[in-house]
């Protein structure tokens, strides 16, 4: 009876020995290797420079397709690592764009303080509807941001005094930029501040991706049930990039209200979230770069399409959408992707 203490301290001295001391830090380098700039990228980005001097008498649309651009970025980011779907990102595109133009009508027309103002308003109002939109299924979600948008848009409609109704929001008057550079009739100001506001927010969209937060987003699209399992607050993650790419399409909307000087009803249209879906299923989803390039090759399409063929135009742009659903179902870069996986596998001896 006396060795028995002794016999039960040599058995658990073993086990103490095993337990660790401290917990093993995850290892990062996959995610920095996969955030390192590559050469394609820096390329595509000296694309809006190379435009500039190619296109001097088209920057008003170059601008327009850069603030398309970021709306589709913002939901490629719900959609596209998160899985949540949406046909009514509009809203907060729409509230983001009346909330600098009211700001700018009333006497604060500073473009830097009317993004930032647009991207709270935004940011709020996704943060209040999180908790509605991600409680069901897709179906549920898909209705709920219908919901949302519809409500909003009768909502400006109505509130004429402060919107202007169908006759849109006027008045709108924005001052120099960083107290130097006015928005001229060229669109100059405008185009470089588009581009500027669409490359800072890709930058840190793309170090929010490249992150273990936005690995954690890719798990729960892939399987949401598991994910728990290892620790990830799958809901606190939910609400948090979509309230994240509210912001993002308030800044859009803000854009779109300066550099325009005008807020017409359409941004809270249904049309408006249904053409950015289009948009990223062409570029292809989960990937960032693909809001970019299909919003581009949308964009450009469209504006000489409807120059050919202004009453059939839809027709044909209707018909290259459906050839990529049916044989590029990741959209063009998929298409990319699979041929440099190819050319890599034929280069391999």
């Amino acid at each position: 009876m006396v060795r028995e203490p002794a016999l039960h301290e040599s058995m658990m001295r073993p086990l103490a020995a095993q337990a660790p001391e401290s917990t093993v830090a995850p290892d990062l380098a996959p995610l920095r290797r996969a955030a390192a700039w590559r050469v394609p990228e820096v390329i595509f980005w000296l694309i809006p420079l190379i435009a500039y001097f190619l296109f001097p008498k088209s920057l008003s649309l170059l601008s327009q397709i850069a603030i398309t651009a970021l709306f589709a970025l913002s939901i490629d980011l719900i959609l596209g690592y998160a899985g949540i779907v949406t046909l009514g990102h509009a809203a907060f595109f729409g509230l983001g764009a009346y909330a600098a133009g009211l700001l700018a009508k009333y006497g604060y027309g500073d473009p830097l303080l009317g993004l930032a103002f647009a991207a709270a308003v935004a940011t709020a109002v996704g943060f209040l509807t999180s908790f509605l939109v991600l409680r069901g299924t897709d179906l549920t979600r898909l209705m709920v941001t219908l919901g949302v948008a519809m409500m909003l848009f009768e909502a400006a409609n109505k509130a004429t005094p402060f919107t202007g109704g169908v006759d849109g929001l006027q008045g709108v008057e924005m001052t120099r930029l960083l107290g130097v550079f006015g928005f001229d009739l060229y669109g100059k100001t405008a185009y470089w501040y588009s581009v500027a506001v669409l490359f800072v927010l890709f930058w840190v969209a793309r170090r929010i991706v490249h992150s273990p937060f936005g690995m954690s987003l890719r798990g729960i699209k892939q399987n949401v049930a598991r994910m728990p399992a290892i620790g990830a607050p799958v809901h606190g993650r939910l609400v948090a990039v979509y309230t994240l790419g509210a912001a993002y399409a308030g800044v859009a909307g803000a854009l779109l209200t300066q550099t325009t000087q005008f807020v017409s009803l359409d941004v809270l249209a249904f049309t408006r979230s249904a053409e950015i879906m289009l948009m990223l299923v062409l570029g292809g989803t989960g990937c960032l770069y693909g809001a970019l390039i299909g919003t581009i090759v949308f964009m450009t399409a469209h504006h000489f399409l409807s120059d050919l063929n202004p009453q059939y135009w839809q027709f044909w742009l209707g018909a290259a959408l459906v050839l990529i659903v049916l044989f590029a179902r990741d959209g063009i870069m998929g298409i990319a992707q699979r041929l440099q996986a190819r050319l890599a596998r034929r280069a391999t001896p």
